[in-house]
């Protein structure tokens, strides 16, 4: 077995240096293979620079290649390692082969796995989106999310209607605020009318909010080459058009 003193002996000058990482929102557990053998392993906190420094330090000199599987954490990861120099690649997890026998997953066993595959080539990353993309992005998918949010709280004043008697379990009348300040006359609880406008308020809040984002969206939809090609399908119309060429990006 190498001794610690012996193995700070090791020159990686000029080698390939391939890095598979399983991460996790606490730690990274980390495999390193050289020259088609395991040279080092480790957990390490999850933090980005700490593992970049950790990698630049226990390898230096050689050319470092890392990859580690998309998921929760982002690319945060991502741009600290390249940053660093580190080429990294973020696969989709489902583009990782599994051999039939090797189903069991920990996290070493992730870690060296991604290194086998991306010691013999056989990686394919993820296309990663620019700042730019990323940031164009977030209006469509805000928006969704503020007008799910609005849905929700339709249904939660529709449901306390429904419990008052006022409106029957299959009143499918499309939700408005002047119709339900119309309802709101029918009820005598002080304590239900408080709860409804309570939801009411924070249905008009939203409904503000998607204004303000879809406006944004229509500037957006300006400085875009693409929109014009979307929009000349049929059936697409401003707001499809965005989502399509937001979330169709390269």
């Amino acid at each position: 077995m190498m001794t610690k003193q012996n193995s700070r002996q090791i020159s990686y000058s000029d080698k390939n240096v391939f890095v598979g990482l399983d991460v996790h929102k606490k730690t990274y557990a980390v495999v390193a293979r050289v020259d088609g053998v395991i040279a080092k392993r480790w957990t390490t906190v999850a933090e980005p620079q700490k593992l970049a420094d950790q990698l630049l330090k226990y390898f230096q000199g050689g050319r470092i290649y890392t990859a580690y599987e998309a998921g929760f954490s982002g690319l945060a990861l991502h741009r600290t390692l390249t940053e660093q120099g580190i080429s990294n690649l973020v696969v989709h997890a489902a583009g990782v082969e599994v051999a039939v026998s090797d189903r069991v997953k920990t996290d070493k066993r992730d870690a060296a796995k991604l290194a086998s595959l991306l010691e013999s080539n056989r990686l394919t990353g993820i296309r990663i989106l620019t700042e730019t993309e990323k940031s164009q992005r977030q209006l469509t998918r805000t928006r969704q999310q503020l007008v799910e949010e609005r849905t929700a709280v339709k249904n939660k004043i529709r449901m306390k209607l429904y419990q008052l008697g006022v409106i029957a379990a299959d009143e499918n009348k499309q939700m408005s605020h002047r119709w339900v300040k119309e309802l709101l006359g029918r009820i005598s609880s002080p304590e239900f009318t408080l709860a409804i406008e309570a939801y009411s308020h924070v249905w008009k809040t939203l409904d503000e909010e998607i204004a303000t984002l879809e406006k944004a969206l229509k500037q957006q939809a300006k400085a875009d080459p693409n929109e014009s090609i979307y929009r000349s399908a049929p059936g697409v119309g401003s707001l499809s058009a965005r989502v399509l060429s937001n979330e169709l990006i390269g």
